[in-house]
């Protein structure tokens, strides 16, 4: 029955980021307020969440930190309880063009099921199989959803998504992450088990080093919001002025877009490759979201035996 709390503490949380976004769109909320909100959302998920707390060292530093795995306890929860918020507000930053925010979602939710899927043909442990297959019972809603929507939010759009479904769309992500990806059986793994199992990797893939990998696959997924969140730190911290919105600039004369100084991708994109029209630009963001994902898949399967 543990996969039916799961499931249910998962549908809590994305609900409870809907109505979030729902009242920001009504109510205009403060930034501030944005950050703190989905924190309390993703308590059904850590007190759901029947996992590990335990973290494989890197090989190249072993050397330095003393020790193979390492149990952070209660710091875990707490990163993926970060996790979560970052996943929530990084689709509503990287957003302001028609089918940006839909399409994005549709890119990484079809980057995680192409790992799922491909991480169950892999392995023949039912374990391992059902841990991937909980994730795509999460993701596939969320891809087939996301995918009728695009068609209607496609530059020229009739439907406009708002913070309600940016919200919804990173909630649902982060959840797929945290009780997909890193959900196992407590029963079968334990420390000891993890260490016995480093002991004998000897170069094959170990189940459980897959396992507490795919972490740092969803941040990959994620390279284009991390790098946008980065970019716009110094405005998100009132470092210079931010403004309500942060959209480029539209020329009338021209019918194209011109980037701003403002601190996004979207306006970043503009200033490197020049001016050009919504529907361009948005391609080329998406274009970027995809090599983005291409580029984890290649990193994860080529230098993660390097790595870890």
């Amino acid at each position: 029955m543990q996969w039916l709390v799961e499931y249910n503490a998962a549908l809590a949380s994305i609900c409870f980021m809907i109505l979030l976004g729902f009242v920001d769109d009504v109510l205009d909320v403060p930034w501030r307020v944005k950050l703190v909100l989905p924190s309390f959302a993703t308590l059904p998920l850590l007190m759901a969440y029947a996992g590990h707390t335990t973290i494989i060292i890197p090989k190249p530093l072993i050397q330095y930190v003393g020790v193979a795995v390492l149990d952070l306890g209660w710091i875990y929860k707490l990163y993926m309880g970060m996790l979560a918020v970052f996943c929530t507000n990084s689709i509503n930053i990287h957003a302001g063009l028609n089918g940006l925010e839909a399409g994005q979602t549709v890119v990484i939710s079809t980057a995680v099921l192409i790992h799922n899927v491909m991480q169950i043909g892999a392995s023949t442990d039912p374990e391992y199989q059902q841990a991937h297959a909980f994730s795509i019972y999460l993701v596939l809603p969320l891809l087939t959803s996301s995918l009728a929507l695009l068609s209607y939010n496609w530059y020229p759009s009739s439907v406009f998504v708002g913070d309600t479904y940016t919200y919804f769309a990173g909630m649902a992500l982060a959840v797929v992450g945290i009780l997909g990806h890193f959900r196992y059986n407590p029963h079968f793994c334990t420390i000891d088990l993890v260490k016995h199992e480093i002991s004998d990797y000897t170069g094959g893939r170990s189940l459980l080093l897959e396992l507490f990998e795919t972490c740092e696959t969803l941040l990959l997924f994620f390279l284009p919001q991390v790098l946008n969140f980065l970019y716009s730190c110094p405005q998100l911290l009132k470092i210079i002025p931010c403004p309500r919105h942060r959209l480029p600039k539209f020329d009338p004369r021209t019918g194209l877009l011109t980037g701003t100084k403002d601190g996004t991708l979207v306006n970043l994109f503009l200033r490197l490759f020049g001016q050009c029209t919504e529907k361009m630009l948005c391609i080329r963001l998406l274009i970027f979201q995809a090599l983005s994902c291409i580029f984890c898949f290649w990193l994860r399967h080529f230098l993660a035996g390097w790595y870890k």
